[in-house]
């Protein structure tokens, strides 16, 4: 299991062109946008529950080149031949989130992937994700991969009740929803701290807000003593950062999550 969804090498994938057969908005923050079209012939899907894809979007200045955004799938559709993308809107903050909140059907987007690292494991005893809404369409796609009778618990940090979305799940796993309007960088690790801690092997997903994560590393390593192979927990984003700034600080001390393997 590799310990981030964004490094697992991986072969090089076509560039495909989709196009958007829906746009739903699924809360005041969340955009569901399904896309189709005769490129999804060509999509060459992976069994990973965090699968992500690059998206190719218009740069915002006429002239200059196309930008990057990578973002994860939060469902392939074989029989309808779609795939679902969830996009985080703030505003008109951004790049991804503003073309997802205006895009219409019939528009095209440029795809190259997916990629992908973690799945849950079936041996594990229970499960514990843990996340944003960054992280949603991940989380949501391993608790619907989950086996019937698995057990576990989800924490899901958002920024007010409204941002809230219902999550299919087996019986046996708990949904913990915690608000933190004030971005306080501890909330998210404190909430699973006061989970149950149940007995048996766990295998671990956290994904989110970069200095979330390393709150949660605290927890995960220091004091719950977890091997790092229970544990997929990466950075999405860092608050007070544009993507091209995070991006470039993953190779810095500030953007390191956890320290390299020898």
């Amino acid at each position: 299991m590799a310990l981030s969804s964004r490094t697992t090498s991986r072969a090089p994938r076509p560039t495909i062109e989709l196009t958007v057969l829906d746009a739903t908005w699924l809360n005041s923050q969340l955009v569901r946008v399904r896309l189709g079209g005769a490129g999804f012939s060509q999509f060459q899907d992976r069994p990973e529950t965090d699968k992500y894809v690059k998206l190719r979007f218009p740069a915002p200045e006429p002239g200059a080149a196309p930008v990057t955004r990578t973002y994860t799938v939060r469902r392939v559709d074989h029989d309808a031949q779609a795939i679902d993308i969830d996009f985080v809107i703030h505003g008109d903050e951004g790049l991804a989130g503003p073309w997802a909140a205006s895009v219409r059907p019939g528009a095209t987007i440029s795809l190259m992937g997916p990629g992908g690292g973690y799945s849950p494991d079936p041996g594990a005893e229970w499960h514990l994700f843990a996340g944003d809404l960054s992280a949603v369409p991940a989380i949501g796609a391993a608790l619907e991969a989950l086996a019937p009778d698995a057990q576990g618990t989800a924490v899901i940090e958002v920024d007010a009740e409204d941002a809230i979305v219902d999550l299919a799940r087996p019986a046996g796993v708990e949904l913990a929803w915690v608000t933190n309007p004030d971005h306080a960088t501890s909330v998210l690790a404190d909430a699973v701290r006061g989970i149950e801690w149940r007995e048996g092997r766990v295998h671990v997903f956290a994904h989110g807000e970069r200095e979330a994560m390393k709150e949660l590393r605290r927890v995960f390593f220091e004091e719950k003593g977890l091997e790092r192979g229970q544990v997929s927990l990466s950075g999405y984003w860092a608050r007070g950062r544009t993507e091209d700034r995070f991006q470039a600080e993953k190779r810095e001390p500030i953007g390191q999550i956890l320290p390299p393997t020898s």
